[in-house]
C-alpha cells in the first residue's frame, strides 16, 4: 500500500458562490476536482475530514459529504470507512489545454471517407431569405393550421404505435396513401410493400449507395447534374461518368465503361428543367439491359409541369425491375418536414429492413401518420393544385422581370418544369463572383457551374417559388447589383506602377 501523504489543503483556493444558481456541494466537488487533475492536490495526499472542512468553511457537514461522495464515484478520492479519502493518482491528461496549446495538438486523421464527406459541396441557403434558392418552395401559402391539427391530433392519440421503433420501411398508412398517390398522379407501378419511407430524397440515394456500390464501381449521372447526388456515390467510392445533357436532352451513347449504376432526373432535369423526350427513355433502357445496370429515377419536381400535363416516371415503362423511383415531399409541402421515399423493385424488398436497422435511416412513425392523414383527406391533393397556379403565376411574373432589369446581363433558359431556373450570364461572368457578392447582399443563388465537374458551365440557377411579387422585385434588383458589381471589378484596369 502506498504511503499517505501529509499535504497542508490549500483552503484559501476554494471559492463559494451564494449568488449563483450552482449548488454549493457542486462548486465544492468542481474545484477540488480540478486540483487533482492539475495535480495541485498530489497523489495520495489526504483531504480534511467532512467535519474539519465544514467547519473550516461555515458549511453543513452534509454539503461536505455531498461533494466528497461525488468526487469518489467519479475516482477522483480513495475513501475506506472511518478513514480520510486519499486523492487517487490519474494519469496525466497530455491534451489538458493548461498542459498543452491547442495549436500544436496533433491532429486526428480521418478515413478517406470522412475526408472524401467534408469536401463534398452543399447549400442550404440562410434563412429570412425568400430569393432565390433553388428547389425553395413556397412556405407562407402551405396550410399550416391544418398540418398543426393533423400532428397534434396523432401525438394526442398515436397511443405505443407512434412512439416506437417499428415499421422500419415506413407507416403502413403512409405506404398506402404514398402508394395511391404514385399510381394516379405519375404513373408509377407499385403495391405499398415496394414502398420505402426515408428522411428525405438524400437519405435514400446515401442508402442505395451502401447497397449497390462497390468502391471503384462506375456510375453514369448526368452533367449537370446534381451535385448532392453525385456527392453521395462519390464518397461511396464510386467512379463518376458524365453523362452528358444539353439542350437537346440526354446524349445517350453507350459509355465506355459499363455503369453499375445510372442516375437520371427524367421529369425536371437538374438544374436544366428539361424533359426526357420518348427516345432517350427507350435508349435510357437499351443501354440499361445491355449493361446489367440498375437506374435511379430521381423524380425531381416532376409534379411542377408548366407545359402540358406532368409525364408518367420512366418507372412505369420498367418491365424488368431495374429501376429504383425516389421521390420527396420536400417541394410539396416544406423542406424542412425532411420525408422521403423510395420503390424498390422486388428484388430489393426483402432484406431493405435489415439495412434500415443497421442505418438508422427511418423517419418519425408521428409524423408519418400526419402525412398519411393529410394525404387522405385531401389536403395534398387541394395543397399541391393551388400552388401549381400560384407558381406558374410568379413564373411568368419572373421571366418577365429578368427580361426588363437583366436582359443585358443574363439570358433565362426557356425550362419546361420544375420550381428554378437557369440563367446564362453574359460576358463570362465568373458565376461564383457573382453568387459570393449576391449573398453579401442577402440573395440566395447557386453557381451553374457546381452541377459540372468534368467540362464547364456559367451561370446561375435561381429559385422562384417562394417568392411574391415584392420579394422577387427586391432580389432582382439586388441580384443586378452584384453582377455590376462583378463585372466592373473585372473590367477595372490593372493598378499603374504608380498607383501600386
Amino acid at each position: 500500500m502506498s504511503r499517505r501523504r501529509r499535504q497542508a489543503f490549500p483552503m484559501d483556493a476554494l471559492v463559494i458562490d451564494r449568488t449563483i444558481d450552482e449548488p454549493i456541494h457542486r462548486q465544492l466537488y468542481r474545484q477540488i476536482a480540478s486540483m487533482i487533475r492539475d495535480r495541485r492536490l498530489a497523489p495520495g495526499s489526504e483531504l480534511p475530514s467532512t467535519r474539519a472542512l465544514a467547519e473550516d468553511l461555515g458549511l453543513a457537514r452534509n454539503t461536505i459529504v455531498g461533494a466528497y461522495d461525488q468526487l469518489a464515484t467519479e475516482g477522483y478520492l480513495a475513501s475506506r470507512q472511518g478513514a480520510r479519502p486519499v486523492v487517487v493518482d490519474l494519469p496525466v491528461n497530455s491534451t489538458d489545454r493548461g498542459n498543452k496549446p491547442a495549436a500544436t495538438a496533433l491532429r486526428r486523421p480521418l478515413s478517406r471517407r470522412g475526408e472524401s464527406l467534408m469536401q463534398q459541396p452543399f447549400h442550404h441557403g440562410s434563412p429570412g431569405r425568400f430569393a432565390f434558392h433553388p428547389g425553395m418552395p413556397d412556405s407562407q401559402n402551405f396550410p399550416f393550421g391544418v398540418w398543426g391539427r393533423l400532428l397534434a391530433r396523432r401525438a394526442t392519440f398515436g397511443a405505443d404505435m407512434l412512439f416506437g421503433t417499428y415499421h422500419v420501411t415506413g407507416l403502413p398508412a403512409l405506404k398506402e396513401a404514398i402508394a395511391g398517390y404514385l399510381i394516379s398522379a405519375r404513373g408509377v407501378r407499385c403495391s405499398p410493400k415496394q414502398i420505402v419511407v426515408t428522411t428525405g430524397a438524400q437519405a435514400a440515394f446515401d442508402l442505395l449507395a451502401r447497397l449497390l456500390l462497390d468502391p471503384g464501381d462506375t456510375v453514369w449521372l448526368e452533367e449537370p447534374g446534381y451535385y448532392a447526388a453525385k456527392a453521395t456515390f462519390t464518397v461511396a467510392g464510386a467512379n463518376i461518368l458524365p453523362l452528358v445533357v444539353d439542350r437537346d436532352g440526354w446524349q445517350m451513347n453507350q459509355p465506355e465503361v459499363s455503369p453499375r449504376l445510372i442516375y437520371v432526373t427524367p421529369a425536371c432535369q437538374h438544374p436544366l428543367g428539361i424533359t426526357m423526350r420518348m427516345d432517350q427513355r427507350l435508349r435510357l433502357f437499351e443501354i440499361a439491359e445491355r449493361n446489367n445496370s440498375w437506374i435511379i429515377e430521381d423524380d425531381f419536381d416532376g409534379e411542377y409541369r408548366f407545359q402540358g400535363r406532368p409525364v408518367p416516371a420512366i418507372q412505369s415503362m420498367d418491365y424488368a425491375d431495374r429501376v429504383i423511383y425516389v421521390g420527396t415531399f420536400a417541394k410539396l409541402l416544406f423542406p424542412a418536414l425532411r420525408l422521403g421515399f423510395m420503390v424498390l423493385p422486388a428484388a430489393l424488398c426483402e432484406g431493405i429492413p435489415h439495412a434500415l436497422s443497421t442505418t438508422g435511416q427511418f423517419a418519425p412513425l408521428v409524423l408519418q401518420a400526419a402525412l398519411a392523414d393529410f394525404i387522405d383527406e385531401g389536403h395534398m391533393s387541394r395543397h399541391l393544385k393551388r400552388m401549381r397556379r400560384i407558381y406558374a403565376e410568379r413564373r411568368k411574373f419572373f421571366y418577365e422581370l429578368c427580361e426588363t432589369e437583366l436582359a443585358d446581363h443574363m439570358t433565362l433558359s426557356a425550362a419546361e418544369a420544375g420550381i428554378q431556373v437557369v440563367a446564362a450570364l453574359h460576358e463570362s461572368c465568373d458565376d461564383r463572383a457573382v453568387v459570393h457578392c449576391a449573398d453579401k447582399l442577402g440573395v440566395n443563388a447557386s453557381p451553374l457551374s457546381k452541377y459540372y465537374w468534368s467540362s464547364s458551365g456559367n451561370g446561375l440557377v435561381l429559385g422562384y417559388a417562394a417568392c411574391n411579387k415584392a420579394e422577387s422585385e427586391a432580389g432582382i434588383r439586388r441580384l443586378r447589383q452584384a453582377i455590376e458589381q462583378v463585372r466592373s471589378f473585372k473590367r477595372a484596369p490593372p493598378p499603374s506602377e504608380a498607383q501600386a
